[in-house]
């Protein structure tokens, strides 16, 4: 069997905004912009991105996260703030070193 990433998909009660702001903080053009389910291109790395709008928001901590990468942590992680992230931990362990954000839903996601 061959399998290939092709799209992480986002539940949201407003999904349409929530695409708008991973649109901006990563660079991805939408490739569909509709409020029931949008879709970002794959840019730099990035599989597809999906958002779909939900009645109800999945309770609790999301089991799945994004983890993204780029070549100056910290002036990312002011961007991301700076478009509405939320600071949650900065991390340091084994050499390594990330930061957990959360997206306007509340979402995380890290920065390394």
């Amino acid at each position: 069997m061959s399998i290939a990433s092709a799209m992480v998909t986002v539940d949201s009660q407003d999904a349409l905004a929530l695409a708008r702001w991973w649109s901006r903080a990563t660079g991805a053009p939408f490739t569909l912009e509709h409020e029931e389910f949008s879709m970002l291109a794959p840019t730099d790395g990035l599989p597809t991105l999906g958002f779909q709008r939900v009645d109800d928001p999945t309770p609790g901590k999301n089991r799945l996260h994004l983890d993204l990468h780029v070549t100056d942590r910290v002036a990312a992680v002011d961007e991301l703030v700076a478009l509405g992230a939320r600071l949650v931990a900065d991390h340091a362990e084994g050499g390594n070193e990330w930061t957990t954000l959360a997206d306007p839903d509340g979402n995380l996601f890290c920065v390394n």
